[in-house]
């Protein structure tokens, strides 16, 4: 229930860039550009209807709708509207696992195939922590290995899951798979006798005050509901049905609006949801067999943002976009929710950050080329390289270890949908130290790609001698 995009290691650290000064612009003309410039991307992107809400310093700066919910009625959206979640619903799927662990029903470290015994013997050495982290190699079921229009009970999706081949041994790899959150949905059900979207209202949108916040229902009426939308050969229609059994697992079903979003942020820095251990444990990089780490959390993804820490996920299920992004440093949360299978709502949420703080600009919306070397090879001859393998002697050790055939693939996928490259320079690694899978990093540089479609940002993170220990992408 997540878009698959190409992203590949990188540790959390700090980047300290070589100039500029942080300029807060959260009064009226900033909060006025960044009504403008969401009006425009709502334009450009043809989004139907977004919501969007933005809190810095624990006061709500922009909280409101654009577009309609609901294009047949001529629904307006609002701050009020409801938006299913897709992967961002994740983070509350770990929440229940964490506070489960708390009360010592189940362990991070417990094999999971104590809790479902019908698992293959391989199961005995995948934990609970690796379903949270996405280093399980358990393939994601979704693809292909069930029909979105056929019922299954939850013990038929676990057995399902249990037959597909592991992609690699546990903890060796990161590889996004929403069958390791239904498994947690299964095992939460297992150790506690409760459905696991009936323990979130108990345990956390009931406490909250999260009042639309709720599993997904075709049946039921649900106040404000927004409809799905997605583009087919230029037109509008609606989303694609699936089988309400697959719109109640544990790994995105739930409806949410930005108001919900905002409360759960709010709550999570009160440390009313989880202990700031728990938290901190949440916001951490998960650590890799050979001592490398990936950017991902206990249903987090953990980053940075021009050298500045940044936390949240993004989400995508049957014609809705989602993201959540939090700037802890800045403090500053930004919640955008869309119903179209299309849009691009991180993008959206990056762009409105940089408004409001100069120090968060993302790169695809940097004035012009920072200053300084750039990388000796284009980045379109790295994307090449990167495509058949051709790159031992340009990339860290680690990186060559992780990449996989499937990420060789998806680069050189991505290197043929672009036209033109535009080099944006670099930013210097000065200050505390990062690294990228076991790798020194010094300069961490951009490319903007534009080619079919929406544009895309490439991210390449250096070494030493310009060898390559990072890569990752987002689209614009």
């Amino acid at each position: 229930m997540n878009p698959a995009t190409p992203r590949l290691a990188l540790a959390v650290g700090w980047i300290v860039l070589a100039a500029g000064q942080v300029v807060a612009a959260q009064g009226p003309d900033g909060m006025a550009r960044a009504d403008r410039y969401i009006r425009e991307e709502v334009r450009r992107q043809r989004i139907p209807g977004l919501s969007i809400a933005v809190v810095r310093g624990g006061k709500v700066l922009l909280a409101r709708g654009y577009g309609y919910a609901d294009v047949e009625h001529r629904v307006p959206a609002t701050d009020r509207t409801v938006y299913q979640s897709g992967s961002l619903g994740k983070m509350f799927t770990a929440a229940l696992v964490l506070q489960l662990a708390d009360s010592a029903r189940l362990g991070l470290e417990d094999p999971i195939r104590r809790h479902l015994p019908e698992g293959p013997a391989t199961w005995d050495a995948i934990t609970v922590r690796h379903l949270l982290t996405h280093t399980s190699g358990i393939p994601d079921y979704t693809d292909s290995a069930v029909d979105l229009r056929r019922d299954y009970t939850e013990d038929q999706l676990v057995r399902i899951v249990a037959a597909l081949p592991p992609l690699f041994a546990p903890g060796g790899r990161y590889s996004y798979s929403n069958a390791g959150y239904l498994l947690l949905g299964a095992i939460i059900r297992r150790v506690s006798g409760r459905f696991y979207g009936d323990l979130l209202h108990e345990r956390i949108f009931g406490p909250l005050g999260m009042r639309s916040a709720r599993i997904i229902s075709e049946a039921d009426i649900v106040p404000n509901r927004s409809q799905g939308y997605r583009l087919v050969d230029d037109s509008l229609k609606h989303q694609e049905w699936v089988s309400p059994t697959l719109n109640t697992t544990a790994d995105g079903s739930l409806y949410f609006t930005v108001q919900d979003l905002l409360r759960w942020a709010a709550e999570l820095d009160a440390h009313r949801v989880l202990s700031a251990n728990n938290l901190a444990a949440a916001w951490t990089p998960v650590r890799l067999n050979d001592g490398g780490t990936y950017p991902y959390g206990f249903g987090w993804a953990v980053g940075e943002l021009r050298g500045r820490p940044r936390v949240g996920h993004t989400g995508s299920w049957q014609g809705f976009r989602t993201s959540l992004e939090r700037f802890p440093e800045a403090d500053l949360t930004i919640v955008v929710l869309a119903n179209l299978d299309q849009a691009l709502p991180d993008a959206i949420a990056l762009g409105v950050a940089g408004i409001l703080d100069s120090s968060l600009v993302p790169p695809h919306r940097l004035a012009g080329p920072l200053r300084g070397p750039t990388p000796p090879v284009p980045v379109d001859v790295v994307l090449r390289a990167l495509s058949v393998g051709n790159d031992s002697a340009a990339l860290s050790p680690g990186l060559h270890r992780f990449l996989s055939p499937a990420d060789r693939r998806d680069w050189g996928e991505l290197a043929s949908q672009v036209r033109v490259w535009t080099p944006l320079g670099c930013d210097r690694v000065l200050g505390r130290p990062i690294a990228r899978l076991g790798a020194a990093v010094t300069r961490v540089c951009y490319a903007r790609g534009d080619g079919r479609g929406a544009g895309v940002l490439v991210t390449l993170s250096y070494a030493e001698g310009w060898r390559l220990a990072d890569v990752e992408s987002y689209r614009f």
